[in-house]
């Protein structure tokens, strides 16, 4: 996949399924999801009919999945966020996933390659919070085998879906 530069000098993927006016639909979107039809127009080059247009066609090929907001979990309580590495038996890698992804605590589950089956990541409201998670509820999962958990002490970068 060959790359280009946007005039913001951010990388933009060469897509096969994406046109230039796409990209930089998704560009400015990435940067600001609350833009309006018209800015976003005006800022591209296309009317705001255009562009409401090309969005929602994105969002119909499931290129845009959603669009939502990004909250700093230390500013509403969440004050422990955690990775894990689950090791899981193979029959129970569905079950076991689909335990996870329904815990308000998971905010990303992962199949992965390598020594751990799933790998998660929680934001818990404090130690004991997280603790009352694993002891009660991941421990006793049946078909986990095991589980490793580090601790996030800063945050350098985080980024919301994939890079433009």
């Amino acid at each position: 996949m060959s790359e280009k530069r946007s005039s913001k000098g951010v990388e933009i993927p060469q897509m096969h399924n994406l046109d230039a006016i796409d990209r930089k639909i998704i560009a400015a979107l990435h940067q600001n999801s609350r833009i309006s039809y018209t800015d976003l127009g005006a800022q591209i080059g296309l009317s705001r009919v255009a562009v409401q247009a090309r969005i929602n066609a994105l969002s119909e090929k499931g290129i845009i999945e959603r669009f939502t907001v990004v909250i700093n979990p230390g500013k509403v309580g969440l004050q422990v966020s955690a990775f894990f590495n689950v090791d899981v038996e193979p029959l129970f890698l569905d079950e076991v996933a689909a335990k996870l992804d329904e815990e308000p605590a998971v905010t990303s589950l992962y199949h992965m390659t390598g020594p751990s089956t799933l790998h998660m990541h929680g934001i818990f409201a404090d130690m004991e919070e997280m603790e009352q998670f694993l002891l009660e509820k991941l421990y006793k999962m049946p078909g986990i085998v095991k589980v490793e958990s580090q601790l996030l002490l800063k945050r350098y970068k985080s980024r919301m879906g994939m890079r433009l």
